[in-house]
């Protein structure tokens, strides 16, 4: 039986932080991103975890990081154990395949959403206003219908709880108009170059978001790149617009929550052990979706 590892513990490492995926770790100049198989929904981690996540979305982060590098640059220095410092030698059967050491950068507080396709928040945005953070649509648009063209639509990292969306303007007023149309335009080619990409392996990306890091001036990709944790991915076999398509992320985990009548203030419910399964094998199946070796 596969090992589900929620919890992620090395005594004597120093903790850098813990998301709701991942564990952080400071080496001084260097991070150590370790990824659990906890999962969240609705901002909640959920008491039950999903058997190989944590190695799925570490595998397609460095698919991508090596990638998209004539892009834009990234943190990602290595995910073999064997070549990280001697100090994390004695935890490598847990590290082995969900972790990476990457540089350490300082975070810009904006998460660069790309959105390709309209779903998500930005449908229920779009039904009521006839926008998307601000940006004039045209009518008529069904539910995962293709955009005009891709919209950048950033956002306020929040300490906890749901990110902000904000305008462009904001975004500007925040960062400054120089780096923040950089992070645009990086965020924008990033997207068109993985759109295509993965149009050749039968998908479409609907929406995906970056973090980035400064060292300097330098701009870096951090944190995850293109995963189905931060990515919207769907069939192209099985995509119609004027419906929800499936896709290869937690969301029929979503949806089984709010057919529970789960007030999304308490404990979440436990999971049924088939849709956990089910959901799992949404992960790994952008593996081989992806055409990654495992």
């Amino acid at each position: 039986m596969t090992e589900i590892v929620k919890e992620i513990h090395l005594p004597g490492i120093p903790l850098f932080k813990t998301g709701k995926v991942r564990s952080v770790y400071d080496l001084g100049s260097e991070l150590l991103l370790v990824s659990s198989d906890r999962v969240s929904a609705f901002d909640y981690i959920l008491p039950q975890g999903l058997a190989q996540k944590g190695k799925v979305l570490n595998k397609i982060s460095e698919f991508w990081f090596k990638k998209t590098r004539h892009i834009c640059q990234n943190h990602f220095i290595s995910s073999q154990v064997e070549s990280f410092p001697g100090s994390l030698q004695a935890f490598h059967s847990l590290l082995k395949d969900r972790s990476m050491l990457v540089k350490k950068t300082e975070l810009i507080e904006i998460e660069c959403v790309v959105r390709g396709y309209l779903a998500g928040s930005a449908y229920k945005e779009y039904v009521s206003t006839q926008r998307v953070c601000g940006k004039k649509l045209p009518s008529g648009l069904a539910l995962a219908e293709a955009l005009p063209e891709p919209l950048f639509t950033p956002a306020r990292k929040a300490r906890s709880g749901h990110d902000e969306n904000i305008s462009f303007e904001e975004m500007e007023n925040q960062i400054g108009v120089s780096l923040a149309n950089r992070l645009k335009n990086l965020s924008l080619a990033l997207y068109g170059f993985a759109s295509n990409e993965v149009k050749k392996c039968g998908l479409l990306l609907a929406d995906t978001k970056f973090e980035f890091g400064l060292i300097g001036q330098e701009i870096f990709l951090i944190d995850e790149a293109l995963t189905p944790d931060s990515s919207r991915y769907w069939d192209i076999e099985t995509y119609k617009p004027g419906t929800s398509p499936p896709g290869f992320d937690k969301q029929l985990i979503r949806d089984y929550l709010e057919s529970t009548g789960w007030d999304k203030q308490s404990t979440p419910p436990l999971l049924p052990e088939s849709l956990l399964k089910e959901a799992s094998l949404k992960y790994i199946q952008m593996l081989s979706k992806l055409e990654i070796n495992v």
